[in-house]
């Protein structure tokens, strides 16, 4: 392999690794399980699982499964999922949104990413075996060491993508057991009627004030895909929440902190069919997706639980179906015929969807704005009320989530807020609950990743600050984690660009010292809709970055057991301002439209090139710009105050010398050289 492959190979290789010390035993602490003693210790987070499992077990019998495999999504491959789709939460106890639970006669093993290791040995008895990782062959293998040849391993169609049954089915291949789908899910079966009801509530039209255009202008831009794609499909099928929210201008409240409801799309060249629990639509909603009727505009209302009938009685017709693979589930695609299929990783929608037009942007610039706000003033009231131990993690949330609640066109926030102190802040998303809180103190690092649901926006903002005195290896790691953040948002790259060629940018001032963090760097947004919108980001999985596409940039280190770090802003993708012209297309960039300072008191100045201390003093100049007229129109005078104060120009002098500043961007410079060069080849 070339010199220059075997650079981009070991930087793709890297992205997940986290380095840090080993985690201390278990035995240690008093947060985690410890199944090696006897009796096993649980902490008092851990759930006991026993009589659940005895149950599915005795479920699993009668249907003749020897595996039953539960995974933490939903029929439309939802990252955040309602209450009432938790299967894996009710079973596990194990509430992280990403994981895989197998579950045979004698065992049960739980499969999660790092970012999550250290809450399912809070939340797990010693029932389960905690595996970390998340491969598909891991899987695979443990099932075949744990269930005999002839065995039946089963699960749910409808809760797994077509990628993820194919990778199951390779897995198994030839092995001498057989992966049964079961339409029957076994787990709500046991739940019974303790599962929570279905959603009821109404879904409603977006004012068009906060749409970036009507949803018949959408479905022409589609139908004008689908006539000049070569393959000429005659319809396109929307799984994928957002997908069907987006396209209508249409918003619900069925999953916690995510605007959109349970519904199905399949959309022809003539005709548009919904499948939704209409009685939930407001008259204004109906009338708006009724007023073309009939006409090729008319959108046909049938039930949600219509949509597999409907689609096996389509595909019967001398017609072609445009799906993504990425939100289908197996269960649906199963009844298209091979022939008849046009697959691609996303669908036609969720790509428009992702590239925002000029309205669009402009509305998730607003709501930024109003969201800073929101961030300056807990920060402010941190830094009165913590001193005088009156906040914990729990108290902490709340406040935030209250001060977003009162700025225009709130719609609460738009996850879960992480507020985290200490040796909590050390695993990445982690959550207080009103049980289990931590004191806020001056003498401890706090992180807090938070963000809002606005009519015109998404937000998803991070700060990590400490009030004392931090230690060396705190400033340390702080400021490397800023490096990293800023040298990715100002960096200028080719057009056509995947955001993994480019995502060690935020990783290199950690490496440079041994250091990493084992979560992905960022994720794009929504419009009023998810807070992690894919496919934008800097995953594998994800498209090449396009002027208009929003994505977090999100750096971080975390100590286990002492300390945790991130740095989190949103950014917006582009044309860059370059000397030259080397092709048709403009070269790209980021617009960072988070705009809230970072932590002087963690700032070390002297890792820092004199580059990164003016994009940091440009920085600033902008959120005071933007955000000090707006604290003004509101008439906080101490929030504008502090803003100020804490945007104050760095100097020059402090930083490194030159000539290291100089071989620093060098560096840089060679890094994507030998990204780019390894991956074309």
């Amino acid at each position: 392999m070339h010199a220059l492959q075997w650079i981009a190979a070991w930087a793709l290789l890297l992205h997940g690794c986290a380095a840090g010390r080993p985690p201390q035993a278990a035995s240690a602490r008093s947060d985690v399980r410890d199944c090696s003693v006897d009796p096993p210790y649980l902490p008092p987070t851990a759930t006991n699982t026993t009589a659940r499992l005895a149950a599915l077990r005795g479920t699993m019998r009668a249907h003749g499964i020897h595996a039953y495999i539960v995974p933490s999504t939903d029929a439309h491959m939802s990252e955040y999922i309602a209450e009432r789709d938790s299967r894996l939460g009710w079973l596990t106890g194990f509430t992280g949104s990403a994981g895989t639970g197998v579950v045979t006669q004698d065992k049960a093993a739980l499969w999660t990413d790092s970012r999550y290791w250290t809450q399912a040995e809070r939340q797990l008895d010693c029932n389960w075996e905690l595996q970390r990782t998340t491969w598909i062959e891991s899987i695979g293998l443990w099932i075949l060491e744990a269930v005999p040849v002839g065995g039946n391993i089963s699960l749910d169609p409808f809760l797994f993508s077509i990628d993820t049954w194919n990778s199951y089915s390779r897995a198994l291949h030839g092995s001498g057991r057989t992966l049964l789908p079961i339409e029957t899910n076994l787990v709500d079966q046991v739940w019974g009627d303790q599962r929570p009801p279905p959603a009821s509530s109404e879904i409603y039209s977006l004012p068009p004030a906060f749409t970036g255009s009507s949803w018949q202008e959408k479905v022409a831009g589609i139908r004008q895909q689908m006539e000049q794609h070569v393959r000429r499909p005659t319809a396109v099928l929307l799984s994928g929440l957002e997908e069907t929210a987006w396209l209508f201008n249409l918003r619900g409240d069925d999953i916690p902190y995510n605007p959109v409801f349970y519904a199905y799309t399949l959309l022809t060249n003539t005709t548009i069919s919904l499948f939704v629990n209409e009685t939930r639509l407001a008259a204004a909603a109906r009338q708006s997706l009724q007023a073309g009727c009939p006409g090729p505009l008319c959108v046909e209302l049938r039930e949600y639980g219509q949509a597999r009938t409907h689609l096996r009685h389509y595909a019967q017709g001398n017609v072609t179906i445009w799906l993504g693979t990425e939100y289908t589930t197996y269960g649906l695609y199963s009844v298209i015929p091979q022939e008849k299929l046009l697959e691609d990783s996303y669908s036609p929608v969720m790509l428009a969807k992702a590239v925002k037009n000029t309205k669009e942007q402009k509305l998730l610039r607003a709501a930024h704005v109003r969201d800073a706000v929101a961030v300056i003033q807990y920060l402010l009231w941190l830094e009165k009320m913590v001193p005088q131990g009156q906040v914990d993690e729990f108290s902490g949330a709340q406040h935030i989530d209250t001060l977003r609640q009162a700025q225009e066109h709130s719609r609460g926030p738009s996850f879960q807020s992480i507020s985290a102190s200490g040796l909590n802040a050390a695993l990445a998303h982690y959550s207080p609950s009103n049980g289990s809180s931590r004191k806020l103190s001056v003498n401890e690092m706090y992180l807090s990743d938070t963000g809002g649901q606005y009519l015109d926006g998404t937000t998803d903002i991070t700060r990590t600050v400490h009030w004392g005195v931090p230690t060396p290896l705190q400033k340390e790691a702080y400021t490397r984690v800023l490096m990293g953040n800023i040298d990715l948002s100002r960096l200028v790259f080719p057009p056509n660009t995947a955001g993994r060629v480019v995502e060690s940018f935020a990783r290199r001032a950690l490496w440079d010292v041994g250091l990493n963090y084992g979560h992905g760097t960022g994720h794009g947004i929504g419009n009023f809709l998810s807070v992690h919108e894919w496919p934008v980001g800097f995953q594998s999985n994800n498209v090449p970055l396009m002027a208009g596409m929003f994505t977090s940039i999100e750096p971080g280190y975390y100590r286990d057991g002492e300390f945790g770090i991130r740095i989190e802003d949103v950014a917006l993708v582009v044309e860059a301002q370059t000397e030259h012209q080397t092709g048709e297309k403009p070269f790209l960039t980021f617009e960072v439209v988070s705009l809230v300072p970072y932590d002087r008191n963690l700032i070390d100045l002297r890792l820092l090139s004199p580059e990164q201390i003016r994009y940091l003093n440009a920085y600033y100049e902008t959120i005071r710009a933007r955000v000090g007229p707006e604290l003004q129109r509101q008439q906080l005078e101490e929030a504008y105050r502090w803003l100020q104060r804490s945007t104050e120009p760095f100097p020059l002098g402090s930083t490194a010398t030159s000539a290291t500043a100089t071989l620093g961007t060098l560096a840089l410079a060679s890094l994507l050289s030998a990204l780019l060069t390894g991956l074309q080849a």
